[in-house]
């Protein structure tokens, strides 16, 4: 089966760009999800693996609590808690990986340090319109996830062989967790031959879909339940729903970073539905509202995403952020479901 995504003289850039780097740093998005983690520490893992010792995983912020287990976990550098140190890791860099964001802007805080960086730099990403200025872009959006792409760049670069389990862990992690554990996104068999190729390095699949999915506290249940139950508002006509989330209200249930995480996708489970969204106060900065959009039977939310909430994503998975109170969030989204609402009745 044909796993290869570069031509010839793409393979030998990006093998050039790996052998002439000392000092290797790989960074991902803000509030960075399976798929970001994963790639990032599969990177790294590879990186190792063929003698590169200086390699730094930077992170604006947390991962969630259900990632923390991932191999390599403990030695990513968040900028939120050691800024300094992350400056001087892309001061210091010769090549700057950007793995799993298509926009500087992605990394929220960090994309100072970033663009600062003099280092060259590598874009791996499977999101749309990715930003110009790297010095080579390995951009497939019609890829699962980025470490779908991480996998066949390995295996191109003939480190398959050599792979460790670990390494395999981290990849398998980011593919299930970007497609919802294979149940979106994921129709292509070269995607199942892959988990096999990761499946013969050792991985136990089923363990790692334990340590995500079912790793929720009481009160995390309890959250989810209360905004199911109080909170979703469902238009029936226009098969769309969507819930919004207080810091009060997160509070009260003694919010964590990754309590949340997928909610979004449960009100399509309701028959016929084409649009669910969430509206959640960032829990840090006023006025800011995090905004995620999925969509099935039909319908596409990544253009709503990028007219209504300053963002964008893939064609049924999207997210934005408004800065804005709730209240004026929630007339947005009933705006945003009211001006598509030929293509969702």
């Amino acid at each position: 089966m044909e796993l290869n995504l570069l031509n010839d003289a793409e393979t030998e850039l990006l093998r050039s760009m790996i052998a002439e780097a000392t000092n290797i740093v790989i960074c991902g998005h803000r509030s960075p999800d399976g798929d970001a983690i994963g790639s990032s520490l599969a990177w790294m893992h590879y990186l190792h693996h063929i003698g590169k010792s200086n390699v730094k995983v930077c992170m604006p912020d947390a991962a969630p609590d259900f990632l923390h287990w991932l191999p390599g976990q403990n030695s990513i550098l968040r900028y939120d808690r050691k800024p300094k140190e992350v400056a001087q890791a892309f001061k210091e860099a010769d090549l700057v990986c950007c793995l799993d964001f298509n926009q500087s802007s992605r990394v929220d805080a960090m994309q100072d340090v970033l663009e600062a960086s003099e280092a060259s730099r590598l874009l791996i990403d499977h999101h749309l319109e990715p930003e110009s200025g790297c010095k080579m872009t390995i951009s497939r959006p019609d890829m699962s996830s980025t470490c779908e792409i991480i996998f066949r760049l390995i295996h191109q670069l003939g480190g398959y062989d050599t792979m460790t389990e670990q390494c395999a862990e981290c990849i398998y992690c980011g593919m299930m967790t970007d497609t919802g554990g294979f149940t979106y996104n994921s129709t292509r068999p070269e995607i199942y031959y892959i988990i096999s190729q990761l499946l013969a390095k050792g991985i136990n699949k089923d363990e790692i879909y334990n340590r995500v999915f079912h790793n929720y506290s009481t009160n995390a249940l309890r959250l989810r339940s209360y905004i199911i139950l109080n909170k979703m508002s469902v238009i029936e006509e226009l098969h769309a729903a969507y819930f919004t989330v207080t810091k009060e209200e997160m509070s009260r249930f003694h919010f964590i970073k990754g309590d949340m995480e997928g909610l979004v996708n449960i009100p399509q489970q309701i028959k016929g539905l084409k649009l669910s969204i969430s509206l959640r106060e960032d829990t840090e900065k006023p006025n800011t509202v995090l905004v995620s959009l999925r969509s099935c039977n039909g319908f596409h939310c990544q253009p709503m995403a990028t007219r209504f909430f300053n963002g964008g994503g893939h064609a049924d998975a999207s997210g934005g952020k408004l800065n804005c109170t709730m209240e004026e969030a929630e007339q947005l989204c009933i705006k945003a479901i009211l001006y598509y609402k030929e293509e969702l009745k």
